[in-house]
């Protein structure tokens, strides 16, 4: 008896695109490379160092949160199959800055920010919209949030407590990443976006990590 294959409409197809990158936000979900902090061992830490830590790593995570959503929504309304695979590949390392960040939040006994699925949606349409406005352009828009990321995280890997190595060794190796991923992007042909929508990039990031240090 011949077993038939279910044919998937393109509403089945987003579905299950949006299923597996929902659970990608996932604490548990599974990470493609070790913790950088593994081998890494913490000075003792004050209950204060100890919160500010976790606002940061918390901030941080958010951040992650954000760059699920803006790759997946810019694989979506990708124009070509080589960029789709390029965003979702980019997407899956960030899936292990999820992962680590979540893990030291519980290491520090904390949270992630309670306004996460407000983050994801906000992102994710504002990745569709970069995908649509041209694979160039979404180019530019991935090297450009990966400068300003990086620019974050290096002035969060100056804040962090001395003590607070851990959380140091997962900062400087997200850090190489985004170095990475945006030059990655401007070698593949991305432009270097308008003043003013650099601007807007950095004004709404600011919103984020500033309400997410405390929610």
């Amino acid at each position: 008896m011949t077993q038939l294959r279910r044919q998937f409409s393109p509403t089945d197809n987003l579905i299950r695109r949006f299923d597996g990158w929902l659970r990608r936000l996932q604490p548990a979900a599974a990470v493609t490379r070790p913790n950088p902090a593994a081998d890494t061992v913490d000075s003792a830490l004050a209950p204060a160092e100890r919160r500010h830590s976790a606002a940061l790593m918390r901030v941080n995570h958010s951040g992650e949160v954000c760059a699920q959503a803006l790759y997946c929504g810019q694989a979506l309304t990708a124009r070509q199959v080589p960029l789709r695979r390029h965003l979702l590949a980019a997407a899956a390392e960030e899936a292990d800055h999820l992962a680590w960040c979540a893990q030291r939040l519980q290491e520090l006994d904390d949270r992630t920010s309670y306004l996460n699925p407000l983050w994801y949606a906000g992102s994710l349409a504002i990745g569709s919209l970069a995908g649509l406005s041209g694979d160039r352009w979404s180019l530019g828009f991935v090297a450009e949030t990966e400068r300003q990321v990086e620019q974050h995280l290096e002035g969060h890997r100056q804040r962090l407590p001395a003590g607070d190595r851990r959380s140091r060794a997962i900062v400087e190796q997200m850090q190489a990443d985004e170095v990475r991923h945006g030059r990655d992007a401007l070698n593949a042909g991305g432009r270097v976006l308008p003043g003013p929508v650099r601007l807007a990039m950095r004004a709404s990031a600011r919103v984020m990590t500033t309400t997410s240090y405390w929610l």
